[in-house]
């Protein structure tokens, strides 16, 4: 026989787990009565074009529901409900949904972008944020500056391929910070033409409705379904095994230069990282810094030609600040504040991501009244947030000018969601942001950038997809200074 106070214990504490079990499903039952957000009653039918979403978020409300069978799909389209949902919320949106294509066949369970909650997500985000926070990225900026630079020699040659050299640098930077390499990227580089293949199958197979096996798993076990993907995942795998054996064979012989993967290669102890998730975390860091660095820059490029006005304000604070007689450099990045708005302004105006990564809500998410429920697959439309009325006013403008405070600096209570949200925010956006940065810097302290008078740009030529790429754009570079001193400066 127990004493007696064991059954008054025992009494108490199944009184206890009682009232718990009943009070949460008190909470679930409440939370699960509350109506969904508003939205269409068509039925979606995978990829939605932006404007597309715009219409419904000014239709329905701010935040919109679609019922996709089994998964309920939320979309966030206003400034402060993503602060308030996709911010205040980040803990219980840190999860993505599941990726049959792209995740598990394509990426072998190893994409960052992709990851699921789970031992591994914390493993990519402690050694990525390691390698790519302010401070560390702070110390790639002479990688940055010099290479930068080349893009002026580059224009001054062939102006005609301003795109390609634009990809040029962005690779460049980044391949040196990623994997040491330090000779002179150039596209033709056989990694870069392996990448550039990879990356429009990758961001297919990411993009909604792509692949029928997303929606019904069973597929991945029929023979012979996914042959192309399956042949696609094992072609990234050589692509990023072998570049990490190049890495380590350098390592070995004591001449590899200091880069992310040399870090994680020397510190396993550190970073608990087989070889295969260094090959994957790199390669990860390697396509994202690439692509959407690239597209970014170009956009602002873009915007420069279209909106000549606001380009010319930019030209005047690069007289007033800089000067004619060198270059602008980081240490000019705070008094630059028309050139920083002008690329904050170009980047709402086109936004590199429309349509924003999924995440998966891990618990109900009460809002206003209504509950995005556990399972719930919520997406961040910037291209909706950002033409928000109430904080843009008059979105379809290009305004720079609204980006800057009474006091002349950048705003900053008018947050970007460029780079994502809450804890899926990409880690290498300090990186991605000074690459912009000084790239823009250069090239507008150099040229003024205009439309081509016969071949008119069509600013709303951009490719679907999870990375909006821009279509072949013209644009003409006027040196503002002679084109010899200019080819000197920069020699």
């Amino acid at each position: 026989m127990f004493p007696p106070w064991h059954w008054q214990t025992g009494a108490v504490i199944f009184g206890l787990l009682g009232v718990t079990v009943y009070s949460y499903r008190s909470c679930t039952s409440k939370s699960r009565q509350l109506p969904l957000p508003p939205g269409p009653s068509e039925p979606p039918l995978g990829r939605y074009p932006p404007r597309k979403i715009a219409q419904w978020i000014a239709e329905y409300g701010p935040v919109i529901s679609l019922n996709d069978g089994k998964n309920v799909l939320v979309i966030v389209g206003r400034h402060q409900e993503a602060i308030d949902i996709m911010e205040k919320q980040g803990t219980f949106l840190a999860d993505r949904p599941p990726s049959v294509a792209g995740g598990e066949i394509l990426g072998r369970g190893m994409r960052f972008v992709q990851l699921r909650l789970g031992g591994r997500l914390r493993k990519f985000r402690k050694s990525s944020h390691c390698h790519l926070q302010v401070r560390t990225a702070q110390t790639y900026e002479p990688i940055q500056l010099a290479h930068a630079r080349e893009i002026i020699l580059d224009i001054l040659h062939e102006p005609k391929l301003h795109q390609q050299h634009i990809k040029r640098f962005a690779a460049s930077v980044i391949m040196r910070v990623v994997y040491g390499k330090t000779t002179p990227t150039t596209l033709d580089d056989p990694y870069l033409v392996r990448l550039q293949k990879m990356i429009p199958r990758v961001q297919y197979a990411m993009s909604p409705g792509a692949y029928l096996v997303d929606k019904y798993p069973i597929l991945k076990y029929i023979p012979g379904y996914g042959r192309d993907l399956k042949q696609w995942g094992q072609d990234e795998y050589d692509m990023l095994t072998g570049q990490l054996k190049w890495v380590k064979s350098q390592v070995e012989s004591n001449t590899a230069p200091h880069s992310v993967t040399k870090d994680l290669l020397l510190h396993p102890d550190d970073n608990k990282l087989s070889e295969a998730e260094i090959a994957y975390l790199s390669g990860s860091l390697i396509g994202a810094g690439f692509d959407t660095t690239a597209v970014a820059t170009s956009t602002v490029l873009m915007a420069a030609a279209r909106f000549p006005h606001a380009q010319a304000r930019v030209h005047e604070e690069l007289e007033a600040v800089v000067g004619r007689e060198t270059p602008p450099t980081f240490e000019d990045w705070s008094q630059l504040v028309q050139l920083r708005a002008f690329i904050l302004e170009a980047l709402r105006w086109r936004p590199v991501n429309p349509t924003g990564f999924p995440h998966r809500a891990t618990k109900d998410i009460i809002w206003n009244g209504m509950c995005i429920p556990t399972g719930a697959i919520i997406s961040g439309s910037h291209w909706s947030i950002g033409r928000d009325p109430s904080v843009f006013h008059d979105p379809e403008e290009f305004n720079p000018q609204r980006w800057i405070g009474l006091d002349g600096e950048i705003k900053e209570d008018m947050k970007m969601f460029t780079f994502g949200f809450g804890r899926r925010v990409c880690p290498g956006m300090h990186i991605a942001r000074r690459s912009v940065y000084i790239a823009i810097a250069l090239i507008l302290w150099s040229f003024v950038v205009a439309e081509d008078p016969s071949n008119p740009i069509d600013d709303t030529a951009f490719t679907p997809g999870v990375v909006s790429h821009q279509m072949p754009f013209s644009l003409i570079f006027k040196p503002r200074m002679d084109e010899a001193l200019l080819g000197n400066i920069f020699c």
